[in-house]
């Protein structure tokens, strides 16, 4: 991509969008595109061709998704399943008609097979079950990245996609019940620290291990592979360090200086038991993810400071 391209990033708001715009500019990227929610509506067809069509950007970024954690699933599947299939099917064909020079559509690792093999190379896509509590949103983000893939045979088109690992940094969902685990954590022990509450409860036994990438990072990353990759495979993107949820909530535990106890509930589901990605694909490209999960963890907590305290 040349510093002067028009880049349209969908989703400019969220945690992934927001940290490829910051990425974006500090790299001196000068012609970022962005469109309000109530200038571009994904889910409506007809707008979303209109808005590509009248803008003509060189390249897209759709990191625009309906996203939530296990509550929030399984509370919303419809909602899941519907509104991811209809921005996919909008911005990609979309980018098809307006003859964009390339996209990236990020996936989610949890495309893959619950029970797959680890670390979960590329290949085990389709070779097994998926996990019940999010398969809606894992099939609307296998039928994405299959979408593209048609793409690219039948049409010629330069469409790429990618599997981040499980996210987290500035401009995360704090929502109570419909956010992921470490925003969910860092929410919940800033209020018991603050009503000085003498336990926190935590979903599950502890024991699932779950791989974490600062969003930066995966910004860094995608804008690699925007310069660097051109597959009909898809490709992960992970840190390569993994955790068990018990070890990650002692640490959002000292970064947010609680210090009562941790108890976990085992009557509530705990998801997949272990979720690693293998990124060698993308590590022998010469990408390397430059935040540790302390680090992240204190800058992610000091943006929920700023945005809810």
């Amino acid at each position: 991509m040349d510093k002067d391209s028009v880049i349209y990033v969908a989703g400019h708001k969220g945690l992934v969008g927001s940290a490829i715009v910051r990425q974006l500019k500090k790299q001196g990227y000068k012609n970022i595109l962005c469109a309000e929610h109530e200038e571009l509506n994904l889910t409506d067809q007809i707008d979303t061709y209109h808005f590509l069509s009248q803008h003509k950007p060189d390249y897209v970024i759709l990191a625009a998704a309906k996203v939530g954690g296990i509550h929030a699933n399984n509370t919303y599947p419809a909602s899941f399943i519907y509104n991811n299939l209809q921005i996919e099917c909008n911005v990609i064909d979309a980018c098809y008609k307006s003859r964009v020079k390339k996209l990236l559509v990020l996936g989610s690792s949890c495309i893959y097979p619950r029970d797959c093999p680890q670390p979960i190379k590329e290949e085990y896509l389709l070779s097994g079950p998926l996990e019940l509590s999010n398969r809606p949103y894992a099939i609307a983000k296998i039928a994405g990245l299959i979408m593209c893939e048609s793409y690219n045979r039948e049409y010629g088109t330069d469409f790429i996609t990618c599997m981040p690992t499980n996210l987290y940094g500035p401009e995360d969902n704090y929502h109570p019940e419909n956010s992921h685990v470490l925003p969910a954590l860092i929410r919940r022990f800033h209020e018991a620290k603050i009503s000085k509450q003498p336990e926190v409860i935590i979903w599950g036994t502890g024991e699932p291990y779950r791989e974490f990438l600062y969003s930066d990072d995966l910004a860094d990353a995608c804008i690699f592979l925007m310069n660097n990759y051109k597959s009909n495979e898809t490709i992960n993107i992970g840190s390569g360090q993994e955790y068990k949820i018990r070890e990650i909530a002692e640490v959002i535990r000292k970064v947010v200086g609680y210090e009562g106890r941790i108890v976990f509930d085992d009557s509530k589901p705990s998801g997949t038991p272990r979720k690693l990605l293998d990124s060698n694909k993308l590590l022998s490209m010469g990408w390397q993810p430059i935040f540790s999960i302390e680090d992240g963890l204190k800058n992610a907590y000091q943006d929920f400071l700023l945005r809810f305290a």
